[in-house]
């Protein structure tokens, strides 16, 4: 979609949906529809299943690291903890949606260890940060997740750039991927980073304990069983695997979506329909994305378990048929595709610094 459609999309859509009895209404029935159905009870047998293959799974690289001892097949094994932590990353984020028990303090806890004590992420800033992506996706100065970072998500952020940061603007859809080979390190580094901000951080002194407990653990295990160079690889590659398997599983989602105004008024249902975007591809795309791919569900129902996310596509892509609300679904390998042209198109706002000002003007006359 181009920058000048999503334009007209902010307009027409901040204006066409504004909030009222008639939305709330319609998202109500939906609801309703879909709690009839059965679709928001817990799947306890599949999250005791999902839990415990990988729990095994981990069990299974920790031995084979033990095992193979000094030799660069650890690379291996460092690729495999790559993707059991992405894994793991993913159960703790349906804990903190309440997915996965009924009670909420039942599901903090499990999500803190998970995220603390496995995956070396502090919960408590994902759950701030995440929090205010699902109350305003995609909306210019409510959703983190398109903020100006490296990357940037808006053509008024581009624009801003200079000097190389403007050359790599302009380039940005083509190294995203690339980029996010450091996306792991950069996690690890910005949660830790929170917990020692200034203001009120919720269980603070514990998630910094057990943050940096497995953190010690998990560096003073690879480099006390592996040569120093090798141990350095070791981590490279398993954060590299993390990063590009977390961002590649979130980037599809929502980028290169519609972006509201700040202004925005449109209602509940609307909002996050027309922002998100679901990936087909079955089973084995539901596996490989955590149910991530479920991504209009997901945000319209974010209490609603993984298992039973495909019925209720059914549902939902039906019910927006009915009411011509554009519901959007694509393969993985087109969705990557978007995401580069978005954020190309994006790029181009960033001004060329081998441009001289000067032979512009002359250009333009």
């Amino acid at each position: 979609m181009s920058i000048s459609a999503q334009s007209k999309l902010r307009t027409s859509r901040s204006s066409a949906t504004s909030p009222g009895t008639a939305a709330a209404s319609s998202y109500a029935n939906l609801m309703r529809t879909v709690r009839d159905a059965g679709l928001l009870r817990r799947r306890r047998s599949f999250y005791i299943s999902l839990f415990i293959g990988l729990a095994i799974s981990l069990g299974g690289a920790i031995t084979g690291f033990v095992l193979l001892g000094d030799s660069w097949f650890q690379l291996l094994i460092a690729g495999a903890l790559g993707v059991v932590f992405t894994q793991l990353a993913f159960l703790a984020h349906e804990a903190s949606h309440r997915q996965v028990f009924a009670s909420g303090p039942a599901n903090d806890r499990a999500g803190r260890i998970l995220a603390n004590a496995a995956v070396g992420i502090s919960y408590q800033w994902w759950m701030n940060k995440h929090t205010r992506h699902h109350s305003k996706p995609n909306q210019i100065g409510k959703d983190p997740d398109i903020a100006q970072d490296t990357i940037s998500f808006l053509p008024e952020d581009a624009a801003k750039q200079t000097g190389f940061m403007a050359w790599f603007t302009r380039r940005q859809g083509y190294l995203f991927f690339p980029l996010l080979m450091l996306e792991g390190i950069n996690l690890h580094i910005t949660s830790i980073r929170s917990l020692f901000a200034k203001g009120n951080v919720k269980g603070r002194k514990r998630e910094i304990s057990v943050v940096f407990a497995r953190l010690g653990l998990y560096v003073g295990a690879i480099f006390a069983f592996l040569p120093v160079g090798m141990a350095f690889a070791f981590i490279g590659v398993q954060l590299a695997v993390f990063g590009v398997y977390m961002g590649a599983s979130f980037a599809p989602n929502h980028k290169g979506m519609p972006v509201l105004p700040h202004d925005s008024k449109a209602d509940f249902l609307s909002r996050q329909v027309l922002t998100s975007r679901n990936i087909t591809g079955g089973k084995f795309i539901d596996t490989l994305m955590g149910g991530l791919n479920y991504q209009v569900e997901h945000h319209l129902f974010p209490n609603m378990p993984r298992p039973n996310l495909a019925k209720a596509s059914e549902i939902v892509r039906e019910y927006c048929a009915d009411h011509k609300i554009p519901y959007t679904e694509t393969s993985l390998p087109k969705s990557y595709g978007i995401v580069v042209r978005y954020l190309n198109e994006v790029g181009l706002s960033a001004r060329d610094p081998f441009d001289c000002p000067m032979i512009s003007r002359f250009r333009r006359e």
